[in-house]
Formats: structure tokens, C-alpha cells, sequence
């Protein structure tokens, strides 16, 4: 399935991000990532086989610039709250809805001067049967 890899995509056409999102975790460097978090289910499931799944994800956000880190987050957080269509590439999902579960926010600042922040989605899509 390659939903996350369209919302990535979607995500990198906003104009104005200072740095193109990634798949995986933050490194040790000012960096952009989306990651899936746990808690995602199936919420029904079709005599076809096709299932409706709640998918939770988080966009994070490194820098020692807070303005940048706060602008990008916020620019992300309003792109994603109007986004009405995500396609599939591989025709292995059909986009349902996104809800933003947590706003931007700091999540840490350690010694060195680098700022974390935060955003947190669910996505709902329907997956087809897998043969």
C-alpha cells in the first residue's frame, strides 16, 4: 500500500516548505519526516474483503530555527486539514478523510539549541482485497 508515500508527495508540493518531508525518523541534523504511530486499526471490514482503516500518523520537525520549525509545521497542519483527495499510485487504497488529532506543538529542546515539533493525523482510507 503507498499511502504514505502520496501524503509525502502531497506534502512536498506545498510551496514555501523550507525542506522536503522524508519517510522514517528524525536524524541528527535539521530534518523534515513523517512515521507511522501505533494504534491503527480496521474499523469494518466488506464482504469483498475491502477494509476501512484508521491510519495514525506523525509529521516531525527538526531545526534550530523555531520560526522556520512553527511556519512549516502550520503551513503542513492547514494543507492537510483542506485536503479532500489523496489518489493511490498502485490502486491499493481509496481516500476517505484525514483529521488533524493534534495541532503543531514543541516536543522537545535539548542543550544544543534544537527544537522538536509535532503534528499528529489519522487518515482513513479503504483498502482493496489483497490477491
Amino acid at each position: 500500500m503507498d499511502f504514505i508515500d502520496c501524503v509525502k508527495h502531497a506534502i512536498n508540493g506545498i510551496g514555501g516548505l523550507p525542506l522536503l518531508i522524508r519517510k522514517g525518523y528524525l536524524g541528527t541534523e535539521e530534518s523534515l519526516v513523517i512515521y507511522p504511530l501505533p494504534g491503527s486499526a480496521a474499523t469494518r471490514e466488506y464482504m469483498d474483503g475491502a477494509k476501512d482503516i484508521n491510519l495514525n500518523y506523525e509529521i516531525a520537525m527538526k531545526s534550530k530555527d523555531e520560526k522556520k520549525l512553527e511556519g512549516a509545521l502550520w503551513l503542513i497542519s492547514d494543507y492537510l486539514d483542506n485536503l479532500r483527495d489523496i489518489t493511490s499510485t498502485d490502486n491499493s487504497f481509496t481516500f476517505n478523510k484525514l483529521t488533524i488529532t493534534s495541532k503543531p506543538f514543541i516536543n522537545n529542546y535539548d542543550n544544543q539549541g534544537w527544537l522538536v515539533f509535532l503534528l499528529n493525523f489519522t487518515a482513513n482510507i479503504t483498502t482493496k482485497e489483497e490477491l
